[in-house]
């Protein structure tokens, strides 16, 4: 089976990848503009295997998707490219809504175009799996989970620009007989992460004493869900996910912004020793919140357990202190990564 993944150099994508190319049956294309966040390296296991192939376009670009279509046919699109981070949509709205809402436009539009081209098993057997977020859904108050009914709720430029562009792809299913799935997924976290998210950042910072900004006092849940963990879900349910449904994928771990900083600061403490200074959880420093920040998400996977017999692996306490290691272990990636962007520079001020 060929399948084509939209942003494949990037933190997700690439997890996905490695998991597909490492089971025969699967070749993969993968499409990625390779902006900053992209990372070649974490498909290097890939990148010798004749069933890999690395195309660099923007899935804004029409023709440029056209011809990938024509060239490798495939038999499936997961749609994983799109920008990411929360506080440069705060700073720049407006890339946001290019990539996540036009090039999703586009992108549906060449799919289609293809799909209706398809004929026969290849037709039966084809699918365009969009990769969303569970931010859509909004904000949580201390109770509750959210399901594949909650209402979109979307709070920041980069929620409501998944939100439209999970909206565009079901319209295009409704309307046009595109075959799709869609999933939602909780806060990812792991190996390759650029070095600008929560992880990566907490990690490099108390490594090298330096301050570890938490917004407000911390207090915000997040559901936390291993990145290869996800990988596997996004496979399963392109694989056995009904047409049209959505699927939730979760990690059933809240856990609060600061109990997670905590975390990483003990785990570092004993594998690399306690700082002359002290323990590393005083580097903690409050920092003022971003404007629009969810209190709490949290995510009811019921259905795709049910359905499709998925379940995360990894539990909170093993996936951490896999992450953790895996950036001891690759330190001059992202310490190179840090001098060469602005992934440690604070965002989100909506100053622009």
């Amino acid at each position: 089976m060929k399948l084509l993944v939209t942003g494949g150099a990037g933190f997700i994508g690439s997890a996905v990848i490695r998991q597909a190319i490492a089971d025969p049956a699967w070749q993969v294309v993968n499409v990625d503009v390779l902006t900053y966040a992209a990372n070649p390296s974490a498909v290097e296991t890939a990148a010798t295997d004749p069933r890999y192939t690395l195309i660099q376009a923007d899935i804004c670009d029409r023709a440029a998707i056209d011809r990938v279509l024509a060239d490798h046919q495939p038999d499936a699109i997961m749609h994983l490219a799109a920008e990411s981070h929360v506080d440069r949509s705060i700073d720049g709205p407006l890339a946001f809504v290019q990539t996540n809402v036009m090039g999703t436009a586009t992108l549906l539009e060449a799919a289609l175009a293809h799909y209706r081209r398809l004929e026969g098993d290849a037709k039966a057997r084809f699918r365009f799996h969009h990769v969303s977020t569970d931010e859509v859904y909004g904000s949580l108050g201390d109770t509750g989970l959210f399901l594949e009914t909650t209402p979109y709720d979307p709070r920041s430029p980069y929620s409501a620009s998944k939100a439209a562009s999970d909206h565009l792809v079901s319209a295009w299913h409704h309307t046009f007989g595109l075959p799709i799935v869609i999933s939602n997924c909780s806060n990812n976290y792991g190996p390759w992460q650029f070095p600008e998210k929560l992880f990566p950042v907490m990690i490099a910072n108390a490594l090298d004493g330096k301050p570890l900004p938490v917004y407000g006092q911390g207090l915000n849940v997040r559901d936390w869900l291993y990145v290869d963990d996800h990988a596997d879900a996004l496979l399963t349910i392109l694989k056995r996910g009904r047409n049209g449904e959505s699927y939730n994928v979760g990690g059933n771990e809240e856990k609060r912004n600061i109990d997670v900083v905590h975390a990483i600061c003990d785990i570092l403490d004993r594998l690399v020793g306690v700082s002359p200074d002290g323990p590393r959880r005083r580097l903690v420093t409050y920092v003022t919140d971003r404007p629009g920040h969810d209190a709490r998400y949290a995510i009811d996977a019921t259905k795709i357990k049910q359905e499709l017999g998925w379940t995360p692996k990894q539990t909170f306490a093993s996936g951490l202190e896999a992450t953790v290691r895996w950036y001891l272990d690759h330190a001059d990636w992202w310490r190179d990564l840090r001098a060469k962007t602005d992934a440690a520079k604070r965002l989100g001020l909506g100053r622009s």
